[in-house]
C-alpha cells in the first residue's frame, strides 16, 4: 500500500518507500506511476539486505496521488515535488533513476540543487526529444484505449508497440494491468485527463535547449539506458551524450524501443553497475 504526504499547495501526492542503505529515487514516465519498476524490484537487493532504499512516488495527477491541475503538471513542479518527498524522509541526498520524464526531472534537478543528487541513471531520454516520439506520445495521451478489458488490449499491444520484439504475451498482459484500470465501462487511465492539455501546451509551443541541463549533470556519476528501436532518443544523441561524458556508463538494450522494461539483461547489468559507481 503506497504511504501519503502532502505538497506545499495541499496536494496529497503517493510514494513507497522500501529497505535501507543507498537512497534510490525512482522516477517513472510522463503517464506512469511507480509502478514502472515493478519488473526492476526483484533484481534489486532486497529491502532487508541493508544495501539500497527504493524509494518510488506517483507524481501529482498520476496513480494514487491527487490531481491539481494542467498548470501544475510541469518538470519544474514535479521536480519540486520529488525534492519535498526527500525533505519529508529526511533524506538529504539520493541517487535517481529517471525514466523518460523522470529522467528529465533528474536533470532538472541537477541543475537547480545538485547537491541533492548522488547520481542519475537515465532510462531512454536526454537533453533531446525526437519529435517523432513526442507525436506518438500525443496520439494516445489523455484517450482510454477502444479495448474493453486487459487480456483484449494485451493481445494488441504487439501490434501497437513498434520497435518491441521477443516479449512474452504474459509480459504485454502486465503492461495493460499495469498502465489501466479495468471499470464497468471498459478500460481508463491511470492518470489525470488533464494532463494532456499540459503536454500539448508544451509539445506546441518552442523546443527548449535542454543541453545545459546535461552540463549541470557534470562531476556526478551518470548512466545511460537507450532502447535499439527508440524513438524519442536518437543514437547520435546518445552518441553526443557519451562523447561529452567518456565516463557515463551505456548499454543499448536490443529489441526495445521507447521505453525498456528494466529487467532486460543488460538493464540490470548497468543499473547494478551504476549503483556501485554511486555507492
Amino acid at each position: 500500500m503506497p504511504q501519503f504526504f502532502t505538497a506545499a499547495d495541499g496536494t496529497r501526492l503517493a510514494y513507497d518507500d522500501q529497505g535501507s542503505g543507498l537512497p534510490l529515487l525512482c522516477l517513472s514516465g510522463l503517464t506512469r506511476t511507480m509502478g514502472d519498476f515493478d519488473y526492476l524490484r526483484p533484481h534489486l537487493p532486497p529491502p532487508n539486505s541493508g544495501k539500497l532504499r527504493l524509494i518510488r512516488m506517483d507524481y501529482r495527477g498520476r496513480g494514487a496521488s491527487g490531481h491539481s491541475g494542467a498548470d501544475s503538471y510541469t518538470v519544474a513542479q514535479e521536480g519540486a515535488d520529488a525534492l519535498a518527498l526527500l525533505d519529508h524522509l529526511g533524506l538529504p541526498q539520493a541517487a535517481i533513476l529517471g525514466t523518460s520524464r523522470g529522467g528529465l526531472i533528474g536533470m532538472y534537478l541537477a541543475s537547480i540543487a545538485k547537491q541533492r543528487v548522488l547520481g542519475l541513471c537515465l532510462n531512454d531520454v536526454g537533453p533531446v526529444i525526437e519529435k517523432q516520439g513526442l507525436t506518438r506520445i500525443s496520439d494516445y495521451l489523455g484517450r482510454n484505449p477502444a479495448a474493453k478489458t486487459h487480456t483484449e488490449l494485451a493481445a494488441t499491444l504487439p501490434e501497437l508497440t513498434a520497435g518491441f520484439s521477443h516479449v512474452p504475451p504474459q509480459r504485454w498482459l502486465q503492461e495493460a494491468q499495469l498502465h489501466y484500470i479495468q471499470s464497468a465501462e471498459g478500460l481508463r487511465i491511470t492518470y489525470d485527463p488533464e494532463l494532456r492539455q499540459a503536454f500539448l501546451a508544451a509539445f506546441n509551443g518552442s523546443a527548449p535547449d535542454l543541453w545545459p541541463l546535461f552540463d549541470a549533470c557534470a562531476g556526478l556519476p551518470l548512466a545511460l539506458l537507450r532502447g535499439e528501436n527508440s524513438d524519442l532518443l536518437s543514437a547520435e544523441t546518445a552518441a553526443e551524450m557519451r562523447r561529452l561524458r567518456p565516463d557515463m556508463l551505456f548499454a543499448s538494450i536490443p529489441n526495445r524501443a521507447h521505453i525498456p522494461f528494466l529487467d532486460e539483461g543488460e538493464s540490470i547489468a548497468l543499473i547494478h553497475d551504476f549503483i556501485a559507481k554511486v555507492t
